[in-house]
């Protein structure tokens, strides 16, 4: 979790930062608020595409830990069957 955290932060900053740099910057308020418009597309579809990849990421890892435990309960059914067989 503290990557995704550190991935929005970062992404957030950047947003900021380059939203301030447009304010800042002397041109008429038509060709600022054509930047701003631009970089806030910009800055949700970076945000939106590290957030896909945040998703991915985690869907991986709980495939992985399913498929993990499903072989692990599996080896163990086998080992009760086996005990079962020897007892009786």
């Amino acid at each position: 979790m503290k990557t995704s955290n550190t991935i929005i932060g970062l992404l957030a900053g950047v947003a900021v930062g380059a939203t301030l740099g447009v304010l800042f910057a002397p041109e008429k308020g038509e060709t600022t608020r054509k930047k701003i418009t631009e970089k806030s597309k910009q800055a949700k579809d970076k945000l939106k595409e590290g957030f896909n990849d945040f998703l991915d990421t985690v869907s991986d890892k709980y495939s992985s830990i399913k498929e993990n435990g499903e072989e692990f309960l599996n080896k163990e059914k086998e080992a009760i069957k086996d005990n079962m067989k020897k007892t009786y």
